[in-house]
């Protein structure tokens, strides 16, 4: 069986090809209804409508230089208005994100060209012209139209929302609702063992009201159409249960938080509740939750490859504000305005026209749907050649008495027993509940794991788990609390414990006060995070943990968080990210002069240093032993189980512009600090239970390979006689070394 199904089905859990997926499914459909089997996977047909749109959905860049080619060629014929062409020029490239308006504008400007209409013929409404005067002054017109602030969001005044939400909608798709259960006691009935069985009921109750009369006769009738409401009402409630659990898995995943400014406060709620006028705070890897402008940001850069199909990343700037719904940030970090919600949105457009639900069919589904095919495939021959024999037996015996052209109505019904006993055969055989009981008891088992705080988003990874003999597992947020805190520093080469505010307090007394306002301006002002004052008036801390536990010592150290910002401007940010291990900022300093703020991995950035403060407060270069002091310390705190970060800074020639890059080299170093992540409780227990049971569990992280091995043994993961090998080594080694 486990050949067959390997070399006749290469189905794999995700990403499987359409043409296997078709193959087996049409086997499939041979026994069982395919309606039933195929509730809770990927739609097909609508997943090929969906490829559709989103090729209607984007220009052809070929077509548009041939048709821009066809223009320059054609002046020779017909004269081409240059503020014209400059129009449909600039259209394309400000409005790359209304891709099929664009199509249809150049095919009808094509048209227009070749019949010999003239350009100028087309003159532009009035209420055009009114709408763009009244819509020149850009983002923060149409902030006034919506009646909100790009700084303080909407007003929380709940009549005002509520009147807001009824105008513009809510931030939410429309879905196709769940059937009722007589859709499912229906959907059940479409089964063509069940119909043939019907038919069997039908004309045994017929024949044998005719032979033996009523009740009498229909005692056989009967009792095959109980067993078939038995099994239509057992199977409708089964689907029906496991589509409440899938009802209950689809709106788990969708509570989605995000960062938004209202009334001035800076909090988290549901993208659910955003409303146009809303100030939403984006960071890589968020997904617009909504169409939106672009107020503030650096660095912007936008993945719309969920939307048009293209994989270059679009650069969000002042000048191309649009950032559209469904589509991610895949670097910079910004300000957005919710313009448009839910259905309105591009995004909602799109699935407006799809209802594409379910998943690809995970490997059991595949093997149990296969086995159940061959099962009712070896079933239906069986049946076949029972009835062929029990068929044969009677007209051998009618032959024999030589009356096999006279039929009696008892001879009818045992011909019909015999055609009963076969589809009987075929239903026992055929084990139906089989792979929607595995894949309810599955759903059953993502609920469990909900409640535990672990969301799963596909059922291959439950059935999978259960046959793992590795697991590897991220660090932060997973083997650790993800709440970090500064425990050790190393400023102006002087290391101290800062675990208490006390010893914060002191440290700051024995540092000269230029380290200190350059440690405090650095950490303030080249940061991801933010300090905010929430509805209670108290002061939090919003970001990364990383960034939270940088800003909760410079809080500590005695530092402003609004001053530090204000005193000096922000021109440029390179916001941190895996590859870089870095993050910068250049700032415009209050009396002048423009200083580089940079932070991130301790070895890099320590790398990006020639000088360093000492602990007089002079900046004096680095030499060899203090490259070496510096590195031991790192490698110190790195092995008591500490993420290290390094904080630089460099002073910038005025002609520095902020189109060029940050420099990255030439730093001042400030000092090193070294920051906790203590392990969850348990997580030592756990590992020592998956060890006994035989599964090997492995740490994958970004983190300082010192850092990582403290963890680890800390986990007891890492044993006596493990290994720890870092990413660019273990890339290098062929693919038996890695194994």
């Amino acid at each position: 069986m486990e050949s067959y199904m390997l070399n006749d089905f290469e189905v794999k859990p995700k990403h499987s090809s359409e043409e296997a997926l078709q193959k087996w499914r049409k086997l499939c459909g041979f026994v069982k209804n395919p309606k039933r089997r195929f509730r809770f996977t990927a739609n097909l047909p609508k997943r090929y409508e969906a490829q559709a749109m989103r090729r209607t959905n984007q220009v052809s860049p070929l077509s548009l230089i041939l048709f821009i080619i066809y223009l320059f060629h054609s002046t020779n014929k017909k004269k081409i208005h240059n503020v014209q062409l400059k129009a449909y020029r600039n259209s394309f490239s400000k409005k790359k994100k209304e891709k099929l308006r664009v199509a249809v504008l150049v095919s009808r400007a094509a048209f227009q060209f070749i019949q010999g209409v003239q350009p100028s013929d087309y003159t532009v409404p009035e209420e055009v012209k009114a709408a763009e005067a009244e819509y020149s002054c850009g983002v923060a017109g149409i902030a006034e139209k919506l009646s909100t602030s790009t700084l303080d969001g909407l007003t929380t005044d709940s009549d005002l929302l509520n009147r807001r939400q009824k105008i513009f909608g809510i931030n939410k798709f429309t879905e196709s609702e769940g059937g009722v259960f007589l859709v499912f006691v229906w959907e059940a009935l479409q089964d063509m063992t069940l119909m043939i069985l019907g038919v069997c009921a039908f004309v045994s109750l017929l024949v044998g009201i005719v032979m033996e009369g009523w009740p009498k006769g229909a005692h056989d009738g009967l009792g095959i159409v109980a067993s078939i409401l038995l099994v239509v009402f057992v199977t409708a409630t089964s689907d029906y249960r496991q589509s409440l659990q899938f009802k209950d898995l689809d709106k788990e995943k969708k509570k989605i938080a995000i960062q938004v400014t209202r009334n001035g406060y800076r909090q988290k709620m549901s993208i659910y509740d955003l409303l146009p006028g809303d100030i939403v705070h984006l960071a890589i890897g968020d997904q617009v939750p909504a169409d939106g402008l672009f107020v503030s940001g650096f660095s912007v850069l936008i993945d719309e490859s969920s939307l048009t199909g293209e994989s270059e990343p679009v650069m969000v700037t002042a000048d191309n504000p649009f950032l559209l719904s469904g589509t991610k940030v895949q670097d910079g970090s910004c300000k957005m305005m919710v313009t448009t919600v839910g259905m309105r949105t591009q995004w909602g457009k799109l699935m407006a026209t799809l209802s594409e639900g379910g998943d690809d069919e995970t490997p059991l589904q595949v093997k149990l749907n296969g086995v159940a095919t061959i099962i009712g495939k070896v079933g239906l021959f069986f049946a076949i050649v029972t009835f062929a024999v029990l068929v044969q037996g009677l007209m051998s015996r009618k032959w024999q008495d030589g009356t096999y052209l006279r039929w009696s109505g008892d001879e009818a019904l045992e011909m019909l027993e015999f055609f009963a006993i076969a589809i009987t055969i075929v239903v026992v055989a055929v084990p139906e509940g089989l792979p929607l009981a595995v894949t309810l008891s599955l759903a059953f088992a993502m609920k469990k794991m909900m409640n535990d705080k672990a969301l799963v988003r596909h059922l291959a990874a439950c059935e999978t788990m259960g046959s793992s003999t590795c697991i590897c597992s991220d660090k932060t947020g997973t083997l650790t609390t993800n709440h970090m805190a500064v425990v050790k520093s190393c400023i102006c080469m002087n290391v101290k414990e800062v675990s208490k505010p006390l010893d914060a307090s002191s440290l700051c007394s024995e540092l000269p006060d230029l380290a200190v306002k350059i440690l405090l301006q650095s950490i303030f002002n080249n940061t991801g995070g933010e300090v905010v004052v929430n509805k209670n008036g108290k002061s939090e801390i919003l970001g990364t943990p990383t960034d939270t536990a940088l800003l909760e010592f410079g809080l500590s150290l005695g530092g402003n968080f609004h001053a530090e910002r204000q005193a000096s401007k922000l021109l440029k940010v390179e916001p941190f990210n895996s590859v870089k291990k870095r993050m910068g900022v250049v700032l415009e300093l209050p009396e002048g002069g423009l200083r580089a703020h940079s932070k991130g991995a301790s070895e890099i950035i320590l790398a990006t240093c020639d000088k360093v403060i000492n602990a007089n407060g002079e900046v004096v270069p680095l030499d060899e032993a203090t490259i070496n002091y510096l590195n031991d310390t790192i490698n110190q705190f790195a092995n008591e189980a500490l993420r290290t970060l390094c904080l630089a800074y460099m002073e910038l020639e005025n002609g520095f512009s902020v189109e060029n890059p940050i420099p990255v080299s030439g730093y001042t170093c400030i000092g090193v600090v070294g920051i906790k992540d203590p392990v969850r409780p348990g997580v030592k227990e756990s590992v020592a239970v998956c060890r006994s049971a035989g599964i090997t569990v492995r740490m994958v992280t970004g983190d300082n390979i010192n850092t990582a091995k403290a963890i680890a043994r800390e986990c007891g993961i890492l044993t006596d006689d493990g290994i720890a090998i870092e990413g660019p080594e273990f890339r290098e080694k062929s693919e038996e070394e890695m194994l």
